[in-house]
């Protein structure tokens, strides 16, 4: 399977997921709007999902997956199945003492981590605690298939890993049509989401354990040991888990210091989702397959697979990503008035904040891409150190600008932090690689990137006049099913002239597109043709 086609297959299941997310956002906020319910509940489940791409995500992906990956090379399955239960043993007993201390210590936490400026609203407060211990609990059920999907990702079986968090969605969208049939009160909402989190939760890690007995791996319990090769993955894991997960802990910290201002985290929480899917369905997918390849390149030795990996990667998520950066920058309040203007939401008159939000985010989006294509030249060579060196130097840079930019600008400024500090962390780690050598010249990457650029430019050019042309259709006055028409009908032309000024300027090659679906990564000129 070529790097193109495994990339699509990633993304395939975080579109479907992303696209459901959609839909569930678009049902919460007709419940819920921006209000105090939708503020308690994404503050709680912040925080177990923010571990969960910490310690579990970030971790499993940056240190598990390429010591797993050697040694399906050095002694074969056998010796990466022991490997994996010596693993399993230590993760599951962690995570059994975390969850009982975090939830003993719930009301602690959201009044100082978590939401600390709902200390003023007693029953904001009480409703975000009982929300979290309810939802908790699914940080142990992700963090277990955090490490099967690491399993499955080394063994190139990505569909699986790729498709489960479908059904976080499909519960959640379920739970709100229920509350709807039924004429649930906010509060009941509220609750009704958080244990279709944990639901949820239990279906994904049925899923990816199936799909690891199903390739032949069966893992049993083992007494917790720190035997050398746990010792190696938890020198390498703590790091990576704050590097892995920086922009999660960008969230978190933008979480706490928004909770100081009414509606200001559901407002985050909703721009967030929209920016989620082109970085899910690139970034992501492109660091999930690209660490791997990349382990196993540098195991045998191949330094001209790894570098042309490296390039490709990052021409195709810049191919892609480029013009959503442009997209969400351009049009970004018919975008959020099309999904979420309704119910609650119209009624608080969110829409201007939310799409000023998401503006800020288009502007971040090709660092946070670049961050996932960049970060896998470190974890591949087993340096979790220096990125995350860098990741500290990130979170001061959006913390700090987050406090001071909040008061003068509200909660778009805590967008700004968080756009300016990925940039920063992505400009150190290409700097790195490029100073350690391990990251070549690649003239046709030189060539393509500025005629992209030009390319998205124009795109937003025309998406601009497009935006003013179809503005009646996309008016609250107008029927919901004329403002959908007109957003896809916007979008639509505006991909097809970005795609057709990117091939017609050379800034991408249909015929090299077409052969890097059909061929392997191993040839240096799969998407490289001179």
């Amino acid at each position: 399977m070529s790097l193109v086609r495994k990339f699509a297959t990633v993304a395939s299941g975080t579109m479907a997921s992303r696209v459901l997310g959609f839909t569930r956002e678009m049902l919460m906020a007709a419940a819920l709007g921006t209000g105090p319910i939708a503020d308690a509940f994404y503050a709680a489940f912040q925080f177990p999902n923010t571990f969960r791409r910490l310690f579990a995500e970030g971790a499993f992906n940056a240190a598990f997956v390429p010591l797993f990956a050697k040694e399906i090379e050095a002694n074969g399955m056998d010796g990466a199945r022991r490997f994996a239960e010596e693993v399993f043993g230590v993760l599951f007993s962690a995570l059994i003492v975390l969850t009982i201390l975090m939830q003993l210590s719930m009301p602690l936490l959201v009044s100082t981590i978590i939401a600390p400026g709902f200390a003023d609203d007693p029953e904001k407060f009480d409703l975000t605690v009982k929300l979290a211990w309810v939802m908790f609990p699914y940080l142990m059920c992700m963090s277990l298939g955090a490490m099967m999907a690491g399993m499955l990702n080394s063994l190139r079986r990505y569909f699986a890993a790729a498709i489960a968090p479908v059904f976080l969605n499909i519960i959640l969208i379920g739970v709100l049509a229920y509350a709807w049939w039924q004429g649930h009160d906010g509060r009941e909402v509220g609750y009704g989401l958080a244990w279709g989190v944990l639901a949820s939760g239990l279906v994904q890690l049925a899923i990816v354990w199936a799909a690891v007995r199903s390739a032949g791996v069966r893992i049993g319990f083992k007494r917790p040991r720190m035997t050398p090769n746990v010792k190696r993955l938890l020198w390498l894991a703590f790091p990576a888990a704050i590097t892995g997960g920086i922009t999660q802990i960008n969230t978190l910290v933008g979480t706490a210091i928004a909770s100081t201002q009414a509606s200001a985290v559901a407002s985050l929480a909703m721009a967030d989702r929209v920016y989620q899917l082109p970085l899910g369905v690139v970034g992501i997918a492109v660091a999930i397959v690209l660490l791997p390849e990349l382990a196993r390149a540098l195991k045998a030795g191949n330094d001209r697979e790894a570098a042309n990996l490296q390039n490709r990667s990052v021409e195709f998520t810049l191919f892609l990503t480029l013009p959503a950066a442009v997209a969400l920058f351009v049009i970004a309040e018919p975008i959020i008035r099309v999904l979420y203007e309704r119910g609650q939401f119209a009624e608080m008159n969110a829409t201007p904040v939310v799409a000023a939000i998401l503006a800020i985010f288009g502007l971040g989006l090709p660092a946070y891409v670049l961050i996932q294509a960049f970060r896998p030249g470190f974890f591949a060579r087993e340096d979790t150190r220096t990125p995350m060196i860098f990741a500290a130097i990130s979170v001061v840079t959006n913390i700090s600008l987050a406090l001071y930019l909040l008061p003068r600008m509200g909660a778009p400024g805590i967008a700004v932090a968080s756009a300016v500090s990925a940039w920063i962390n992505a400009a150190l780690l290409f700097g790195t690689l490029v100073k350690r050598g391990h990251w070549g010249t690649d003239r046709t990457l030189l060539k393509r990137l500025p005629r992209l650029v030009v390319a998205a430019f124009l795109m937003g050019v025309a998406l601009w006049f497009a935006a003013d042309w179809l503005a009646p259709w996309l008016q609250p006055s107008s029927a919901l099913a004329e403002q959908v028409l007109a957003l896809v009908a916007m979008c639509a032309s505006g991909a097809a002239l970005y795609f057709a000024l990117a091939f017609a300027t050379g800034g991408a090659d249909i015929a090299t597109v077409k052969r890097a679906v059909r061929r392997g990564p191993k040839t240096p000129d799969t998407l490289n043709p001179q």
